[in-house]
């Protein structure tokens, strides 16, 4: 899913950002996260240059030289720098603007999901940057300077919205290549930030879930990697009204409880019945978390790995209801936030556009690429959905949802039907008798997915 829009100019793309602000609001959401000036160049103005940055293919460096920014650098960094500006807050208020667009847009029936996963932030040729870190790059498998970037998003399967965000330094200290800077005001947003950046994940988590489910934006479920699958992490997330869907990981320690047992995960796929042939999944069963003091119910389906032979891998649902087929569904919608992260350092110059050494600057600096994001997420929903249009077409147009196989087949005959038709000199018995012909020679699966969507009428 590319997201970028294509073949557009320069100017284009500043008029799209400038409409941006306006509809949000920038300016006010600006002053409510505490984001304000007493003189010189407004914060709005400096923002929207800054945000403007990434579409026109230069940095700030290359701006100043060639004298396109109305500023001085020190105007943008003493933005970027501020300890007392809360940039999370201002991207929670985007966001919650966001889904009030995107929410009536999807019927009840489909699900929406909280996606919680990490991704490196590389500073990996820094040395003297504010709570720098060897963290574990799970991609490489191997330590490299910079930061864990903890995010959550919202998808309804169209679009991904990212929501909240934590830079975690490591809980370790020996792992920390820098310290805080000990002159932050106790009482700021940066020295709250800075606290919680040498903080458990699991625990981060819970409190980015908390801030975001506090500004009303809603979900049915939250979808995470293995990395997180700890009974004390799904309970808590269970506590908070929000079912879990999850992968799980093999380890002696995490324990389900099955038929009176206590077993590992290993220890349970060797004791339940397998399904014979080549099924997409190997099994499912019913088991119990086993945490302290209470017992979660909750499905587990082993599914086939497609990467390594004769593996699996396990899906985890709190969601007692749901049917197999669609705990793997919901699942794959995690893949929205492996996009997020490619488009956010391949073309938002995630970790690119500053190489300032202050914790603020790099959250400044992040928040500005989530909300850069959320605006093309929008462009290409208002694209993509004619009901973003107005009432009338709210009223006439289906809700948008992934493609059926046999919807594409459909679609494929009807185009041909009228390029026979525009085509040929034939009646219109002579061009259904070739397409009842292409159709009978068509291999038995796709006959009756065809009959299925009544194309053979």
């Amino acid at each position: 899913m590319n997201i970028l829009p294509q073949d557009v100019n320069e100017s284009h793309v500043f008029e799209t950002s400038r409409q941006f602000c306006k509809k949000f609001r920038i300016g006010a959401l600006l002053k409510r996260s505490n984001i304000q000036k007493i003189n010189g160049h407004s914060c709005l103005s400096v923002f929207q240059f800054v945000f403007g940055l990434a579409f026109s293919g230069r940095n700030l460096w290359r701006s100043l030289e060639r004298n396109d920014a109305p500023f001085q650098k020190d105007t943008a960094y003493r933005l970027l720098n501020h300890p007392g500006y809360n940039w999370r807050t201002l991207l929670l208020l985007v966001a919650q603007k966001a889904f009030q667009l995107l929410f009536p847009l999807t019927s009840g029936e489909r699900k929406r999901v909280f996606i919680l996963d990490d991704s490196l932030y590389s500073r990996s040729r820094s040395k003297k940057v504010e709570l720098l870190a060897r963290v574990f790059d799970h991609t490489t498998k191997r330590f490299q300077r910079g930061f864990r970037m903890l995010t959550l998003g919202w998808s309804d399967g169209n679009s991904f919205i990212p929501l909240n965000f934590a830079l975690l330094s490591s809980e370790k200290a020996e792992n920390r290549l820098k310290e805080a800077n000990p002159v932050i005001h106790k009482r700021s947003a940066g020295y709250h930030r800075r606290q919680e950046s040498v903080r458990k994940s699991t625990e981060v988590l819970l409190e980015l879930l908390r801030q975001t489910l506090k500004t009303g934006i809603t979900a049915d479920y939250l979808l995470f990697d293995s990395w997180f699958s700890f009974p004390g992490v799904i309970r808590d997330v269970v506590a908070e009204s929000v079912q879990v869907i999850c992968r799980l990981k093999e380890l002696r320690s995490i324990r389900f409880t099955y038929e009176g047992r206590s077993l590992s995960l290993n220890e349970l796929y060797q004791a339940i019945p397998k399904r014979r042939g080549r099924a997409r999944f190997f099994a499912s069963v019913i088991i119990d978390i086993g945490v302290t003091g209470q017992r979660i119910p909750a499905r587990v389906v082993f599914v086939r790995d497609r990467e390594h032979h004769g593996q699996w891998l396990a899906l985890l649902s709190t969601d007692m209801d749901l049917a197999v087929e669609e705990i793997v569904h919901l699942y794959g919608k995690r893949w929205d936030i492996e996009v997020f992260f490619k488009m956010a350092k391949s073309h938002l110059c995630l970790a690119k556009e500053f190489q300032g050494r202050s914790y603020d600057l790099m959250v400044a600096h992040t928040t500005i690429v989530c909300l850069r994001y959320i605006m093309l997420a929008l462009e290409s929903r208002n694209n993509l959905d004619s009901r973003t249009v107005g009432g009338m077409f709210y009223q006439c147009c289906d809700e948008l949802e992934d493609i059926k196989l046999f919807t594409a087949l459909g679609r494929i005959l009807a185009a041909l039907r009228d390029a026979l038709n525009n085509t040929l000199d034939a009646s219109e018995a002579i061009i259904e008798n070739l397409l009842v012909n292409f159709f009978r020679s068509l291999p038995k699966s796709f006959q009756g997915l065809l009959e299925f969507s009544g194309c053979e009428s």
